[in-house]
């Protein structure tokens, strides 16, 4: 594509324009000539062409099937000009995405955009642009500069649309060179007075209808059960009667309910009497966006919503500023071959000074940002590796994160993810209590007051957040974490370098984070683990070879060596001589052990179970030489805990003997490596030392139900760009109930409680509602409480009898080629609007190969989970925009779709949901299923049809139908589905009939 092209352009008019499509793409040739083309005749001819005029150019190129071009990109993205403009505003990816955003579209044309529309998009921008404040005027000024020098193709074009500047720039904008350096220009926020505890007042069940009311307004859509849910709901919102005993509200309410703000009007009122935060926490990202949306009622003015309404996630979602500044030093401080990177930062500049938070994973930076620039540059400017060195930062008073916990503790709404909760519950319920950092406030607070939504993801959150992990990865991350990097191109920053302002103050520590560094050193695995874990399993798989004479071939020397640690063969990478270590040899037993019964694990479970080959097997019975590595590794880790504790002990006493009128930064510095170090390092090394003992001390023969389930794991690791291959080990611990672990970290602090879904409740054709409500009990872990909880029931508005029809079609079978035409046919019959779901991810990628191309030649472009670089909320957001495209998707795309509308008519799966046959599966349909393991599974399966279907109908308007391509789904699975809703057993052909004459009639 490079061919003929000119480095910059004088005008956008210049170039040709480009909509590239599986079919017929659209092209626009520089003299005007109007192209209706097919992809290869595409290829053919831009090779003939300067570069065009488009949007998402990577995306572009895959579709092509072109290879990729080193930055700076050489054609003219239309994306990238609207982040010159509209740097924290979202758009979908795609010509109708941006015409809609910009006002050149109608919303009910639907017919395929002409490449011409690229050209009204430009120029529309670029008048934007020209009208822009003079403060913004006066910062692209400054950095056209470096965009000039980083090859930037839009460059001539941005320099003769922006009018002249005003006068001299503002002060605050400094001079050229500090125009990238946004941590100088940053708001800073003041510390505020502590907030008191929240009172105790109640919400009346007729106080809760009446803020209801008052925000719906006079003219809302009339939802009958929105009212009753909101007085129900008041209950979580009521005073406690005895300690750790919270009020429990469980409450289903059906699609079109209106739940958000069912919820928010008790919620809000409690608040408002209190002055309390109630804490909302969901599963998905996209909710939490969607409810900070809703709240747009309650507090009209953005000023207010932003104070009053805060998200919260972990911080490795926020931008850090010192991550940043350490990039863009580096970058401007290299030759000219590495300036296009400056690009990329040019837009974090613009974004950093509009955002409202910071949020680089699901805010408002959009989200196809990190695929149309270098692919992993927002995980290197998030604290990913858990580095954050607070008050010591230079940029810790314009810290987004800093921002953010400081305004949810004056907030009345905090809106978090499960993920967030429970581990800051966990965190709370881990610190003891009789030492210093029990009594320091965690930085998200400890809230009274939970609504969590979505809340059928309980179990599989807090399976997450309770789990124990030790592997060659997660041990090597925290040696990384204590030591630094060791050699190679890391950044990463050893503790020893993060504490040097705390040694200037505490010189004792030296001593002890030199022990932590040798305990290190010596326990954890060396750089390289992996390859020696790999080439050890290969040695002892690969037959012994006969021996033969040394030519002078074997002795020549190797060529192929690299001088860079991350890509060297990793057993090169440290000397043979080197020492072994425990964790290693322990890591090589359980890879051993694996290994010794994975033949009969493959055989029991026919090979490959969803989208990869099943490699795991039990822990239990745990030979002697695994346990001998076991009581090695927990002297190693014990070895590194004892100066761990000391270096704790010393910033406790250090916090305690804070003078009259203390240092508020040294303070809290003290507090903020204390929780880092509480929560990076010790709690880790504890779960570890528990799993060794555990080990040791396991008896012979379990009697009685099991707390944990202990089992061994084996995942690929991605080859390097020598193509090595790697693997890790790692041995699981889980709760074999993960729902006591959340019950007893919420029922001390937590006051009220309430737990809502449209799936609460499982569908079992044998039971009465009673039944039903006492296994989401269990489930969901409310069981566990001390005070059984409340419940409350709302049904969807909807008449799904006459909005949906569900069909199981019975002569397609799971023939790779039957399934891809059965996709196509349906898709077609629908015209688009239809979402795919897969039980495996390889079955996905093959439909998807085999009927993307005949799809786009009827104008139904399908995009796919784990085919297109884009992440799922902006693939969800092409497939809203898109009305008449396909989506294929996995299990995020079962539980996170909200598509109302014409956009999604036609739900697909490829087969039944089943739940995986893994070991933590077999173990809790066993122990937890009451005898019964194939309800359990039963169960399970209903759930996830449920959440399936529920994807289909989101307004009253809605119509769709939905299809399963398994003859083999059992009837007693079909109450899953709402009452009244017609299921048909059909033959694909017959379907198809019935679905054309029940959508396009």
């Amino acid at each position: 594509m490079r061919e003929g092209m000119s480095s910059l352009f004088r005008s956008f008019l210049d170039a040709p324009a480009l909509i590239a499509r599986h079919g017929l793409s659209s092209l626009i040739t520089p003299d005007g000539e109007v192209l209706d083309t097919p992809l290869p005749e595409v290829r053919n001819t831009l090779r003939l062409l300067p570069p065009p005029l488009l949007i998402h150019g990577p995306a572009t190129l895959r579709l092509l099937e072109l290879p990729p071009e080193p930055p700076p990109a050489p054609w003219l993205d239309l994306l990238e000009l609207f982040l010159l403009v509209h740097p924290a505003r979202s758009v979908t990816p795609t010509a109708r995405g941006l015409a809609l955003e910009l006002g050149l579209a109608e919303p009910a044309d639907t017919a395929p955009l002409q490449a011409d529309i690229l050209y009204r998009i430009a120029r529309h921008l670029l008048d934007e642009l020209s009208g822009q404040p003079p403060q913004k005027i006066a910062t692209l000024h400054l950095l056209l500069p470096t965009l000039e020098r980083a090859g930037w193709s839009w460059h001539d074009i941005v320099k003769d649309a922006l009018p002249p500047q005003d006068g001299p720039p503002p002060a605050s904008r400094g001079r050229k060179a500090d125009a990238l350096k946004i941590w100088k220009r940053l708001p800073q926020w003041e510390d505020r007075a502590a907030r008191p505890p929240a009172g105790s007042q109640p919400v009346s069940q007729q106080e809760a209808r009446r803020r209801l009311s008052a925000l719906l307004g006079r003219n809302a859509e009339p939802r009958p059960g929105q009212a009753d849910f909101a007085s129900a709901t008041s209950y979580a919102f009521t005073p406690r009667d005895v300690a750790n005993a919270p009020n429990i509200m469980l409450a289903e309410a059906g699609t079109g309910t209106g739940k958000t703000m069912g919820y928010i009007a008790p919620a809000s009122l409690w608040a408002e009497k209190n002055d309390g935060a109630v804490w909302v926490s969901t599963y998905t990202r996209h909710l939490q966006r969607q409810i900070e949306q809703e709240l747009t009622r309650l507090y009209p003015s953005p000023t207010e919503r932003h104070e009053l309404a805060v998200i919260r996630k972990g911080r490795e979602n926020y931008l850090c500023l010192l991550n940043l500044e350490d990039i863009t030093t580096a970058l401007l401080n290299r030759q000219p071959q590495g300036q296009p990177g400056l690009i990329p930062l040019v837009f974090l500049a613009l974004w950093a000074e509009t955002t409202e938070d910071g949020d680089l994973m699901g805010g408002d930076l959009p989200g196809w940002f990190g695929d149309l620039f270098q692919p992993g540059l927002l995980n290197m400017i998030a604290d990913r590796r858990g580095e954050c060195i607070h008050s010591a930062c230079p940029h810790y008073q314009s810290c987004f994160i800093e921002h953010g916990i400081r305004r949810a503790q004056h907030a009345r709404f905090v809106i978090a993810n499960h993920a967030l909760v429970l581990s800051q519950a966990a965190w709370n319920a881990m610190l003891p209590q009789d030492m210093a950092p029990g009594n320091l406030a965690d930085e998200n607070g400890v809230p009274t007051r939970y609504v969590f939504d979505e809340g059928h993801h309980i179990p599989d959150a807090a399976d997450s957040a309770f789990s124990l992990v030790f592997s060659g990865l997660e041990a090597a991350d925290l040696r990384r974490w204590i030591l630094g990097a060791e050699g190679g191109r890391s950044r990463a920053r050893g503790l020893m370098r993060r504490m040097e302002d705390l040694l200037e103050r505490l010189p004792a520590l030296k001593d002890c984070l030199q022990d932590l560094v040798h305990a290190t050193q010596k326990g954890l695995p060396r750089p390289g683990w992996s390859g020696r874990l790999h080439e050890a399993r290969q040695a002892r798989l690969t037959p012994p070879q006969p021996e033969s004479p040394l030519t002078e071939e074997d002795t020549s020397p190797d060529i192929a060596s690299s001088d860079d640690d991350e890509d060297m063969p990793l057993a090169t990478a440290v000397e043979e001589s080197s020492p072994a270590q425990p964790a290693e040899d322990f890591l090589q037993m359980l890879d051993m052990q694996l290994d010794a019964r994975m033949d009969e694990i493959q055989m029991q479970t026919r090979g490959e179970q969803g989208h990869y080959p099943r490699q795991e097997c039990d822990l239990h019975p745990i030979p002697a030489p695994l346990r001998e590595r076991a009581e090695a590794l927990l002297t190693a880790l014990q070895d590194i805990v004892t100066p761990l504790d000391r270096i704790i002990k010393h910033l406790q006493e250090a916090l305690e003997n804070q003078d009259e009128d203390p240092d508020t930064s040294f303070q809290q510095r003290l507090e903020g490596t204390i929780r880092s170090l509480y929560r990076r390092a010790l709690s880790r090394l504890q779960g570890w030392i528990s799993m060794m003992r555990a080990i040791m001390d396991q008896p012979t023969i379990q009697r009685g139900l099991p707390t944990y389930v202990d089992f061994i794991h084996r995942e690929p690791l991605p080859a390097t760009r020598l193509l090595q291959a790697g693997h890790d080990i790692a041995l699981n611990r889980h709760w074999l109930d993960p729902t006591i672990p959340f019950a007893s970290t919420l029922q001390s602090t937590t006051h009220g409680l309430l737990i809502t879904s449209a799936t609460l409740r499982d569908r079992s054709p044998d039971e009465d509602g009673e039944a039903g409500w006492e296994k989401a009990e269990r489930r969901l872990g409310t069981a566990h409480f001390l005070k059984p909880p409340m419940r409350a029931a709302l049904m969807s508005p909807f008449d799904y009898a006459h909005q949906t029809r569900a069909y199981i079609i019975t002569d397609v079978s799971r023939d790779p080629a039957a399934q891809a035409q059965a996709f196509q046919a349906l898709f077609e019959t629908a015209n688009g609007g239809a979402l795919g779901l897969f039980t495996a991810i390889r079955r996905l990628k093959d439909v998807h190969r085999r009927i993307h191309e005949p799809l786009g030649m009827k104008n139904i472009p399908l995009y796919a989970q784990h085919v297109d670089a884009m992440n799922n909320a902006t693939l969800v957001d092409v497939f809203r925009t898109e009305t008449n495209s396909c989506l294929l998707g996995t299990d995020a795309m079962r539980d996170g779709v909200d598509v109302p509308g014409e956009a999604l008519r036609m739900v697909v799966m490829e087969r039944t949901p089943w739940p995986r046959p893994d070991i933590l599966h077999r173990e809790r349909r066993r122990h937890l299923s009451g005898g019964r393991p194939g309800d359990y599974d039963d169960l399970i399966t209903r759930m996830r049809l449920r959440q399936a279907f529920g994807r289909l109908i989101r307004r009253a308007d809605d119509r769709g139908v939905f299809i399963i391509l398994d003859s083999r789904m059992p009837s007693r699975l079909l109450s899953a589905f709402p009452d009244g809703v017609p299921v048909q057993r059909l033959s694909l052909t017959e379907a198809l009939a019935d679905i054309d004459g029940f959508l396009n009639r």
